[in-house]
């Protein structure tokens, strides 16, 4: 069978992180959403996307496909239903379509025709960007389990101290004199991962392959530091998608980075107001900062975003794509893609000037600034000018 992820109505509520990645590409718990999947059903898939990012995230369409809302999580229930579904037939879960199996064209599918399975079982569903660091701890649960299931952890070095047994280490990584504290959820320790020493770490915690923690970092959970990431200082209870680095001290909570964003020696953000009332969190959809209902909100940072050392950011910020953030003071709650400033104001980052620094950056992690990537962040580029002020 052939399998299509499609990003499902929830995709502009992961904007910023969506205008460069499908919503199969966004990562929570260990594993991408795609990753999830291709494990459950055994199988690659594809995906529908927006037609900008289609180049780099191509569909195949076959004579017969199952189509997927990437906004649903798998489990074993929900993976056997789909790959048990017959043509013409959807899987619905309250009012949302989870997966339908059909030979028709995407413009020829009458879902009102088709025969109606009901999926009543509990499973991860995301539907906000915030949900990205919410929901988690579940999710590094259920991946570490999915991941680790019959198989044997590599034995750590007797300088580490392990509370608890629900660690795993893969192949290669490296970690002496680190506490690791698995009572309060699982850790899975990536391949050719290395967590320098004096590290204490809470789970649910996951470090993907070949990332990095610093010297004497201090990690609560649930937290996920993607693949080829950096982080030390105090992080609590985010999702570093990859290739992103928050190296130094300072504090990040609550907080979800997409990929290539780099944080500044010593920058912090807030995570809870001065008054504690609940976050409001700037909405691409609405174009205005909207209720939460989260007492405890940090930053939303899209990819290729950088800030300099000292940077403050507010309870509740959101950084678009590209945007480079530096200077004393609080900058605004909503950067918009493409600044160049702080809190003194913005200008336009430059698309010669991003791209030139995409290159320099990707290529210390022997990748290519492709002119796929290249189109992609033109198109961002237009599609934020309003944010901007541009005529």
């Amino acid at each position: 069978m052939n399998y299509i992820l499609f990003d499902g109505p929830n995709r502009a509520a992961f904007l910023p992180l969506t205008f460069t990645r499908p919503v199969a590409d966004l990562r929570i718990g260990i594993l991408t959403i795609r990753e999830k999947w291709e494990r459950y059903l055994g199988s690659t898939t594809t995906t529908i996307t927006e037609d900008y990012l289609s180049d780099k995230y191509p569909m195949v369409e076959m004579e017969h496909n199952v189509l997927i809302n990437a906004s649903y999580l798998p489990n074993a229930i929900l993976a056997e239903m789909v790959k048990n579904l017959s043509a013409q037939q959807v899987i619905m879960h309250h009012d949302n379509i989870v997966a339908f199996s059909t030979s028709d064209s995407q413009e020829e599918v009458d879902l009102d025709a088709y025969e109606t399975l009901h999926f009543t079982d509990d499973c991860l569903y995301i539907e906000h960007v915030w949900d990205l660091f919410q929901k988690n701890d579940q999710a590094i649960r259920e991946d570490f389990e999915l991941l680790t299931e019959d198989r044997t952890s590599q034995v750590v070095s007797n300088t580490v101290t392990v509370l608890g047994n629900a660690l795993f280490v893969e192949e290669g990584a490296k970690l002496e004199c680190v506490t690791l504290n698995t009572t309060t959820g699982p850790i899975y320790i990536g391949k050719n991962a290395e967590i320098m020493e004096g590290s204490v770490i809470r789970g649910p915690f996951a470090l993907g392959e070949e990332a990095q923690v610093k010297l004497g970092a201090k990690i609560y959970g649930a937290t996920t530091v993607g693949p080829h990431c950096r982080v030390g200082g105090e992080v609590s209870n985010c999702m570093l998608m990859g290739y992103s680095n928050k190296g130094h001290d300072g504090f990040l909570g609550n907080a979800v980075l997409g990929e290539w964003c780099n944080i500044g020696a010593d920058s912090n953000n807030s995570n809870l107001k001065n008054n504690y009332e609940p976050v409001k969190l700037w909405s691409y959809i609405s174009e205005r900062f909207d209720k939460t209902g989260l007492q405890f909100c940090g930053l939303i940072m899209g990819d290729h975003s950088k800030c300099g050392i000292n940077t403050m950011f507010n309870t509740g910020t959101v950084v678009g794509v590209s945007a480079n953030v530096f200077g004393s003071g609080f900058p605004r709650n909503f950067i918009p893609d493409f600044s160049w400033g702080g809190a003194g104001g913005f200008t336009t980052y430059t698309l010669p000037k991003a791209f030139e620094t995409a290159r320099i950056v990707m290529s210390r992690r022997h990748l290519d600034f492709t002119d796929e990537d290249k189109a992609i962040l033109e198109h961002v580029f237009e599609l934020t000018k309003s944010y901007r002020n541009e005529s």
